[in-house]
């Protein structure tokens, strides 16, 4: 099977998704969990705090509330399979995505840092990931200004855009355009090589995608929006090139089971460290900081890196000096419009800039669900209540 295609309940898999109110259920309660860790992650970034403990601290935060949820068992006496879909990760100022240290590192968040927050959770499969980002100041509800506050308003604003593109019959060819339209507003650049995922049972990253920025080396193929599909909508602004690179492959931490290659491994630590990576993270991406030891997880993933046995996440990088801005929201696809089911608050944010497309300003007016379905729905019952003639 291909890594897009885990099926824990082959025979299941095609009916669960929107269309099962059960589903609905699991997927907003896992964005309810994901929203509540949000907020406290975003709680924990003050001045002098070390990125490594506030990703921990996320971490455990969610596992916890996992824990708690969806106990009740099935019909075969099994309680739901749950717990983190992507460890917490702090990415400051230039760093663009998936920053999540080991507990050595002394990474400290700064007075006017601009701090990016990505994670997420499942519920028995049913995954709700967001990135927020914010400003880190000792008020946290003082104004943010100047390049900061660009940034983070052009990327919440081609969110809010774009997700008004997602219902279903839309393309996901159309919405680049319009990402690019609210960068181009604030002056800042969509980041090179960022991909909106599809996601479904225990995949978090499937095959229907959303490219931010097409570009003459990457191009991916054209979709249509549908009925009872669920998307991680996924954008990052830079106020450089947007253009990451990575710096250093050591800084990388966060990986995910290859569903689809197998090897005998050769070395004893590489056996160990994978045996514990398919019991504790079989689907989902992890950090190697939960690892029982970090330090001979390195010497066994080297081997199944080599093998393609693992994908990465790797760090990447924007030019230094500069800020990027990353916000992310599960979306669910109904037949009555988009439900966005992650999120946070914004701060203060004080742009001298302002959106002035017209197209753009429009689209942001209109509702993200349909009122037709109501007054339908009103109306069978005025019909269903009305006397026999």
């Amino acid at each position: 099977m291909s890594d897009d295609e885990y099926e824990p309940e082959e025979e299941e898999e095609q009916e669960l998704d929107l269309s099962v109110p059960e589903v609905v259920t699991k997927y907003k309660a896992a964005a309810e969990l994901t929203n509540f860790a949000l907020e406290y992650v975003i709680s924990e970034i003050k001045p002098g705090a070390k990125v490594v403990d506030i990703c921990s601290k996320g971490d455990a935060f969610l596992t916890e509330k996992c824990v708690k949820a969806f106990n009740k068992k099935n019909a075969k006496g099994e309680r739901p399979e749950k717990g983190l879909a992507f460890p917490t990760c702090i990415s400051v100022n230039s760093t663009v995505c998936h920053f999540s240290p080991v507990a050595s590192d002394e990474t400290v968040v700064a007075e006017g840092d601009v701090v990016k927050i990505d994670l997420g959770c499942h519920i028995d499969g049913f995954i709700a990931v967001a990135a927020h980002t914010v400003c880190c100041q000792e008020d946290a509800a003082a104004p943010v200004t100047g390049a900061a506050a660009d940034v983070i308003t052009a990327c919440s604003t081609a969110v809010e855009a774009a997700v008004r593109m997602m219902k279903p019959g839309m393309k996901t060819s159309d919405i680049p355009d319009v990402i690019q339209k609210c960068a181009d507003a604030y002056g800042v650049t969509p980041v090179e090589g960022v991909l909106s995922h599809q996601i479904k049972r225990f995949v978090i990253d499937g095959n229907k995608v959303i490219l931010e920025k097409p570009t003459p080396e990457m191009k991916v193929e054209e979709a249509v929006f549908e009925e009872n599909e669920v998307f991680a909508l996924d954008i990052a602004f830079s106020t450089g090139e947007g253009k990451p690179k990575v710096l250093d492959e050591k800084h990388t931490t966060v990986y995910k089971r290859a569903l689809d290659k197998e090897y005998n491994l050769k070395m004893k630590a590489s056996r160990y460290v994978f045996s514990e990576i398919n019991k504790k993270f079989p689907t989902m991406p992890f950090t190697i900081r939960v690892l029982e030891d970090a330090g001979r997880a390195r010497l066994g993933l080297v081997e199944c890196l080599n093998h393609e046995l693992l994908h990465a996440y790797p760090v990447l990088h924007e030019k230094n000096g500069e800020f990027v801005a990353h916000f992310k929201t599960t979306v669910l696809i109904t037949a009555n419009g988009v439900d966005k089911v992650t999120f946070a608050p914004l701060q203060n944010l004080q742009s001298e800039k302002k959106l002035e497309d017209e197209a753009v300003l429009k689209l942001l007016q209109t509702a993200l669900k349909s009122k037709k379905s109501k007054k339908k729905k009103a109306a069978a019952k005025t019909e269903e209540a009305a006397p026999e003639a």
